[in-house]
């Protein structure tokens, strides 16, 4: 690991590709903790400190955990901007083209 690493917010970061794809029915701290390979209380205060920032809730239904629409959101924005992008490429290639 170099100088700027730090092991919390590198776990932090591992933890939102776990909750990744269980949107749904979420999962469990428990089982989050089994994949993350860490206890069960680091996953609480990971998972407190996702909702604080607004990256993942709790399923109502169930009290497990999922990704908020938040996270989501960031990934349209993305996929729009490149939506732009390759229409303003296809724009400048079609100027460069034309005979």
């Amino acid at each position: 690991m170099s100088d700027y690493t730090h092991e919390g917010q590198q776990r932090i970061l591992k933890l939102l590709g776990v909750l990744a794809g269980n949107e749904i029915d979420g999962l469990a701290p428990g089982e989050i903790a089994r994949l993350q390979g860490c206890s069960a209380s680091l996953v609480t205060r990971d998972l407190a400190n996702l909702r604080e920032a607004g990256y993942a809730e709790q399923v109502p239904h169930n009290q497990h955990w999922r990704l908020s629409p938040q996270l989501v959101q960031i990934a349209v924005r993305l996929q729009i901007a490149l939506g732009r992008a390759e229409h303003q490429l296809a724009e400048t290639r079609s100027r460069f083209t034309r005979g």
